[in-house]
């Protein structure tokens, strides 16, 4: 799970990772034998039993950074990712973070460019609020009107939502699959997790090498979980 690529000197709630940093867990990843890849082509390779060193990439809020600096460094190391992005904020920012200095989001162009680059193009609502504090009529237009307008706008099918601030309860996720996506993310949705809550690994600056080896080796939980998903999805 990445966020935004830039400069990371300035960012208290940890979602920023260098693009020196991204271009270094991508190497350390394909020397490991591992390919990144989208939830879409992970989901599906589990599905035929396929999944044998791949590992799912997702960069949530669809920052203008990640076809700046994400998306070249993907290209270079032959991998693919999952852009989790907020039609309703097209061209805006972060507003949603009081104390983060502001970030601007990509526009339409720049989520097209990003999905004729082979990236997946999923939902993270449409504006960013925690589903689970909507009455249903907001948690109906952020889940559906955002799918109908990146089907639109991409002119493709908007499989992947991921739950804005990872909050997700029971109630959100029936709404999630009854709108029509084929899963969802989340961070660490305990009993829930499953093909419409799947779990990720935070990735940040600080992730060296090390880290990496030891994220991959404590997380056989989450591995567990989107195995399950895929058979039962």
């Amino acid at each position: 799970m990445y966020h935004s690529v830039a400069d990371p000197s300035d960012d208290p709630y940890e979602i920023t990772v260098a693009p020196d940093r991204l271009a270094a867990q991508l190497r350390w990843m394909r020397r490991q034998g591992l390919r990144g890849v989208s939830m879409k082509y992970l989901l599906e390779a589990c599905a035929q039993g396929q999944e044998h060193n791949l590992v799912g990439l997702t960069f949530d809020d669809g920052y203008r950074d990640f076809v700046e600096h994400a998306l070249p460094l993907l290209q270079q190391h032959d991998c693919t990712a999952t852009l989790f992005v907020l039609p309703g904020r097209l061209d805006g920012d972060n507003a949603w973070d009081p104390l983060g200095p502001r970030k601007p989001l990509l526009g339409a162009d720049g989520i097209r460019h990003a999905a004729e680059c082979g990236m997946e193009i999923g939902s993270h609502g449409l504006t960013h609020v925690d589903l689970t504090a909507a009455d249903d009529r907001l948690l109906r237009r952020e889940l559906h009107d955002s799918r109908a307008a990146l089907r639109d706008l991409t002119g493709g099918e908007v499989r992947g939502f991921c739950y804005p601030y990872g909050h997700v309860d029971e109630r959100v996720v029936t709404a999630v699959r009854e709108a029509g996506y084929g899963y969802a993310c989340a961070i660490a949705p305990g009993p829930l997790a499953g093909t419409y809550a799947l779990p990720r690994v935070h990735i940040s600056q600080g992730d060296t090498a090390w880290r990496l080896r030891l994220k991959l080796r404590t997380n056989r939980l989450r591995r567990r979980a989107l195995d399950r998903s895929a058979v039962t999805g």
